[in-house]
């Protein structure tokens, strides 16, 4: 099953705003999306600086802003 992942933290204010943007996508390819707080998991570390991310199967689509069309070629893909 092809999984969005979003990678942000909780007082960020952009990592709500893309998620937001998501929701329709989600709704479009029924497709799941799983949230991860880069701050509670060391292995996320170097995701630090660049939240929002948002990744589709492991592979890095956007980060800071929802790349719309990036995001849909991605997808289109699977």
């Amino acid at each position: 099953m092809t999984e969005l992942v979003l990678i942000g933290r909780a007082w960020c204010h952009l990592c709500d705003d893309m998620e937001t943007a998501l929701r329709p996508f989600l709704a479009e390819y029924g497709i799941s999306l799983k949230t991860l707080d880069a701050d509670s998991d060391p292995a996320l570390e170097r995701y630090d600086e660049l939240v929002p991310v948002l990744l589709l199967d492991g592979e890095e689509i956007c980060h800071y802003f929802l790349d719309e069309a990036k995001l849909r070629a991605a997808l289109e893909r699977f």
